[in-house]
C-alpha cells in the first residue's frame, strides 16, 4: 500500500496513477492537528483498517499530477540519520569529510535532522541567499517506524518497521578552518530533507537490503548503488537507535548515502528513485530574502 500526505494535510492511498482521499479514516479531532494524521494512522494501523477500507470505497480517484505533495510523514517525532554508511562514500569528500579515520555509522552512531526541514515531492530545496558555500545531494532510503520500542535487538527490529520512502539528505559542507558548523544544523535548512513521494508499507518491500537507489541532477545520473552495500543495515540501525532512546511510531530513519555525493545549485532539478519505493523530483532555488546570519 502507498500512503501519501497531500494538499492541506489530507491522507491519500495511491493506486496506479490515481490517488484516493481516505482522510475520513482518522478521527475528526485531528482536524485541529492535521500534521499529526499520518502519525496517528501509523500508530493505530491495525484498528484503523475498517475505517480505511470504508473511506477508500467512497473515495473518487484523483490524477496524481493534480496533487500538491507534502512530506510522506509531515511531522515525525524524530528524523534520525546514519553517517558514513556506505564504504565507497567514506572519504570521498576529501578535506570536507567529518567522519574521521574511516569510521562508519557503526562507530559514530546517529545524528538528528530537524523535522521542520522536511519537504514533499515537487517541492523546493531552498539555499541561503547569496551563499558561496558548497551544497551537496545525498540519496537515501528512509525507514518509517510503525511500532514503538526501546532496546530492540536486531533479530526483532524489522517488526518495528511500518514502511519506506525516498529521502534526500541535502547538506551544506564544512570549510576546514573557517566554517565548521555542527552536522545537524548544516543539514536542517528549510527544504533540506525531501521525503516522499509516499510511504510504501513494509509488506510491499520484501528485502530493504536489495533495492537500487539512484539520484540525478538535471538528468545526469550522479548516484547509483544498492542498499545491500550498507555497512549498518536497517535492522542494526534500529537496534543502535533504540539502545539510546525509545523509537516512536512515525519516526524516520535516513539510512545513509552511497558514493557519488556532489554539489547542486539554484536552478537545478534533483530526482531520486528507489526501486519498489518511489520516484520524485524537486527544484533548487535561492531564498528570496537574506538571513540576518549569512551562510
Amino acid at each position: 500500500m502507498k500512503i501519501a500526505a497531500f494538499d492541506d494535510h489530507r491522507i491519500g492511498l495511491v493506486e496506479g496513477e490515481r490517488l484516493y482521499d481516505v482522510t475520513a479514516a482518522v478521527p475528526a479531532a485531528l482536524d485541529a492537528l492535521p500534521q499529526q494524521r499520518i502519525n496517528w494512522l501509523i500508530a493505530h494501523w491495525a484498528e484503523a483498517q475498517p475505517a480505511l477500507q470504508a473511506a477508500r470505497a467512497k473515495a473518487a480517484g484523483r490524477a496524481l499530477d493534480g496533487v500538491r505533495w507534502l512530506p510522506a510523514n509531515p511531522q515525525p517525532p524524530h528524523v534520525f540519520a546514519a553517517p558514513a554508511n556506505y564504504q565507497k562514500h567514506i572519504g570521498e569528500l576529501g578535506a570536507r569529510v567529518v567522519t574521521k579515520k574511516g569510521r562508519s555509522a557503526r562507530e559514530q552512531g546517529f545524528f538528528l535532522k530537524a523535522p521542520g526541514s522536511l519537504v514533499g515531492a515537487g517541492g523546493v530545496i531552498g539555499l541561503p541567499k547569496g551563499s558561496t558555500r558548497r551544497f551537496d545531494h545525498e540519496s537515501e532510503l528512509a525507514v518509517i517506524i510503525g511500532k514503538p520500542g526501546r532496546d530492540i535487538p536486531r533479530s526483532r527490529a524489522m517488526e518495528h518497521v511500518f514502511g519506506y520512502a525516498c529521502l534526500i539528505d541535502a547538506t551544506m559542507r564544512i570549510e576546514p578552518e573557517t566554517h565548521e558548523e555542527e552536522r545537524s544544523m548544516r543539514k536542517s535548512f528549510e527544504g533540506f530533507t525531501p521525503l516522499g513521494p509516499w510511504i510504501v508499507t513494509a509488506d510491499e518491500v520484501p528485502d530493504p537490503q536489495a533495492l537500487r537507489n539512484r539520484l540525478w541532477v538535471n538528468g545526469e545520473l550522479r548516484q547509483e548503488a544498492s542498499t545491500k552495500d550498507m555497512i549498518v543495515g536497517v535492522a542494526e540501525l534500529i537496534e543502535l537507535i533504540s539502545s539510546v532512546l525509545p523509537i516512536q511510531a512515525g519516526d524516520v530513519i535516513a539510512s545513509g548515502t552511497p558514493e557519488g555525493v556532489g554539489p547542486f545549485a539554484p536552478g537545478d532539478t534533483l530526482r531520486i528513485a528507489i526501486d519498489g519505493v518511489g520516484d520524485m523530483s524537486l527544484t533548487v532555488r535561492e531564498r528570496e530574502a537574506a538571513s540576518p546570519r549569512p551562510y
